[in-house]
């Protein structure tokens, strides 16, 4: 049945638009259609990323790789009745399951409401689409301590303070557990974001994916804080990783984060940090939440042939009584965008250093098609 429904998806919109295929540009979507009295719109693209990896272990000398499809998506936004009610969904082909389905209300001029299933408003990295990345994959602190998608509600406002000066918060109520989660929640997630935006607005929504492809005339500067409290958590890192089959405890997050670009110059830095408040993060059947701090830094430059060298610092430093060890992590690479990130070639290499192991050193490129 998961095959199924984007088979039929996929055939249902080329026997309706069809004529509409050639019409668009390329990264513009399969389908962008408005209707003729204007009352609705809807734009659907598919994309998909292929990949190859290779590990070098320094323990026992050992090579291994892998070529593989990381993502394949069926994704979409439009409007219905007005400009003001939009909407967002996006279907992972690959692993058979909805990542978003989300209603966007436009009330009052700056703020907004929205309902369903999406992203929560947490560190930068994580809001960053896969298919906006400046290197291949993201960071060890997001695979830890990142907040993920989740279902619920989510309040946003914007404000302007002089001419420049841009504020928006971002408050969340959600079930706390990621995902398609379908059973009772023992705990809701409680999520605020606030962003300070001194320079004004970036480029297109430049804030929200890594490399400077706009090379931003002026200065471009984005500070933020995010406070998450999940109650009863679940899963190891409250809306991602393993169910936790002992007693549940609540988790507090806190991460902040700075983005700035200029000029093809473009850099960002996360902090996060989750504890336990009610509780140590236990240890039990070799279970543990994922508490501690990270911090990440990244930068790049883009060239004026759209080629780009980057780079990534990592540290995760995780609480002791979790029993897990510790990372540093380097990372460098390249991109090539051929048509913005709908379709580039990327690679990088490093070496992550693991407390109580040994070295490993990875490579890994992708290709990004995005029609």
């Amino acid at each position: 049945m998961k095959k199924i429904i984007p088979i039929v998806f996929i055939c249902f919109i080329t026997f309706c638009y069809s004529q509409d295929f050639t019409k668009n540009p390329f990264g513009k979507g399969i389908i962008n259609v408005m209707s003729s009295d204007s009352s609705w719109s809807t734009k659907v693209a598919f994309r998909f990323q292929s990949r190859y990896d290779g590990e070098f272990n320094f323990s026992d000398s050992s090579f291994s790789n892998r070529a593989y499809v990381r993502r394949a998506r069926i994704k979409g936004h439009g409007f219905a009745f007005s400009p003001k009610i939009q909407y967002k969904f996006e279907y992972d082909v690959a692993n058979g399951q909805v990542l978003d389905a989300v209603l966007k209300w436009n009330f009052a001029g700056n703020w907004s409401i929205w309902f369903g299933q999406t992203k929560l408003p947490g560190n930068i990295e994580r809001v960053f689409s896969s298919q906006k990345l400046q290197l291949v994959y993201r960071s060890l602190l997001n695979k830890y301590f990142t907040l993920d998608r989740d279902a619920g509600f989510q309040l946003r406002h914007k404000l302007h303070l002089g001419k420049t000066f841009l504020v928006r918060t971002k408050f969340a109520v959600s079930q706390g557990e990621g995902l398609n989660r379908k059973a009772m929640s023992s705990g809701n997630g409680y999520t605020g974001r606030v962003e300070l935006l001194p320079f004004g607005d970036f480029t297109k929504k430049g804030d929200y994916f890594a490399s400077d492809l706009k090379r931003e005339d002026t200065p471009k500067l984005m500070l933020s804080v995010t406070y998450d409290f999940n109650d009863n958590a679940v899963r190891q890192g409250g809306q991602m990783g393993d169910d936790i089959m002992g007693s549940t405890r609540d988790l507090q997050s806190i991460q902040a984060d700075a983005h700035f670009k200029y000029k093809g110059l473009s850099f960002f830095g996360e902090y996060a940090n989750r504890v336990s408040t009610d509780g140590g993060p236990i240890n039990d059947l070799n279970e543990a939440y994922h508490t501690g701090s990270a911090i990440n830094l990244q930068t790049g430059y883009l060239f004026k042939n759209n080629w780009e060298l980057a780079g990534r610092y990592t540290q995760v430093n995780f609480e002791e009584a979790t029993g897990l060890d510790n990372f540093t992590q380097y990372t460098f690479g390249f991109s090539k965008y051929v048509v913005g990130h709908n379709l580039k070639i990327q690679g990088d290499f490093g070496i992550t250093q693991e407390e109580n192991n040994e070295d490993l050193i990875f490579i890994r490129l992708q290709t990004e098609f995005n029609f």
